[in-house]
């Protein structure tokens, strides 16, 4: 995960069967909002009911629909977590039809995550809530108390990170977000189809089971496609330091001429491996792609610098685990597909305009 945007992470590429279900699911979800303009999540009548679930969870059914439902997610200036809540908000207008509410709880920083992210679980849990939605970020910290919720009969949503894998782990209903691993598989066959024959994944987080999983996808969506990619680990006090993160690619890319393409696992190394190839004077032959989405990156894929970036819709993230929830809650209703998947979607010249429509709407 990245520490300063740490969720980063369809159209562009053929869409894998999983991925065709979560925009299906997503037709239903907008459907039922339609009409709705964006609000804020807000705090109304509470009270709950239990019954069994799948999953060895437990439904928060109520008889009169007036859900409680806590959020937990990045704190509130990370640009990334900007759109998550975009989407929890949409999503909080149809619980307040049925008198429910929505709670968004986030840390202060990202310095202390995992203990951080297990208090507010514990907070939560003490408000007695109808479920609660919860990034796995770092399992170890967590966990232990995630399992509490479900112990007590609070279902949980495990949302933007963790993967099935992670559900299953701790009996959480559904995981709904994006898979590192096949997002960067993405990746690496479009720099391949793109022409790349040796790629380089920067990994400014190396140990991160998510930035792991996003440059061995690299590596093998390159090599199905007859390119080859290799890591470049760089120790974790370059991370958050531009400078040395710039510095070390343009050393990579001096070293080894062979390179011709490099991705980075967010877009604040993006930028850094913009300024690299540049100072490399490596511009024409050498192509970028990240993981995530910024201003800055739509702006080089539209000027043609860039060649992609891999964007995990956080605001579906938001709005799906939302809404979901609400109509599990409420009425049983719950799609039989799991994960339910955000993405990846890549964003390259063909369709950034229409992301660059979404970033100034505040969903990109």
């Amino acid at each position: 995960m990245e520490r300063t945007q740490i969720g980063r992470p369809l159209l562009g590429r053929r869409l894998s069967r999983r991925a065709l279900v979560a925009v299906s699911v997503l037709a239903a979800a907008a459907t039922a909002l339609t009409g709705c303009a964006s609000g804020k999540a807000t705090d109304d009548s509470a009270g709950q009911s239990t019954e069994p679930a799948e999953g060895g969870s437990t439904s928060g059914t109520q008889s009169n629909g007036k859900n409680s439902i806590y959020v937990i997610g990045g704190k509130s200036d990370d640009p990334f977590f900007s759109a998550v809540k975009r989407g929890v908000e949409d999503a909080t207008k149809l619980v307040k039809t049925g008198g429910g509410k929505v709670t968004y709880l986030g840390p202060q920083n990202y310095d202390n995550l995992g203990p951080d992210v297990a208090k507010l679980t514990l907070t939560a849990i003490s408000q007695n809530p109808s479920a609660i939605l919860v990034p796995d970020w770092v399992p170890e910290n967590q966990d232990s108390a995630i399992k509490q919720a479900i112990a007590k009969g609070i279902p949980v949503f495990i949302y933007n990170s963790g993967g099935i894998d992670a559900a299953k782990r701790v009996g959480a209903v559904k995981y709904i977000g994006s898979d590192d691993y096949e997002a960067g598989k993405a990746g690496g066959a479009k720099f391949a189809e793109d022409g790349a024959k040796n790629i380089l994944c920067v990994n400014t987080v190396p140990g991160s089971a998510n930035q792991e999983a996003r440059c061995k996808g690299i590596k093998d969506g390159a090599t199905s496609k007859g390119s080859s990619s290799k890591q470049l680990p760089l120790p974790s006090s370059n991370f958050g330091n531009p400078s040395a993160v710039t510095q070390a690619i343009k050393g990579a890319l001096l070293q080894d001429s062979s390179i011709d393409a490099v991705v980075t696992i967010g877009v604040g190394d993006a930028d850094s491996a913009a300024a690299a190839i540049k100072q490399a004077n490596a511009g024409d032959k050498v192509k970028l792609g990240t993981f995530d989405l910024s201003q800055s990156q739509l702006d080089r894929i539209k000027a043609g610098n860039q060649l992609f970036a891999i964007d995990q819709q956080p605001y579906l993230q938001g709005f799906y685990v939302v809404s979901i929830a609400n109509q599990y809650l409420s009425y049983g209703v719950l799609p039989p597909q799991n994960p339910i998947l955000t993405g990846p979607l890549l964003v390259t010249e063909d369709n950034v305009d229409a992301a660059i429509a979404g970033a100034k709407a505040g969903v990109r």
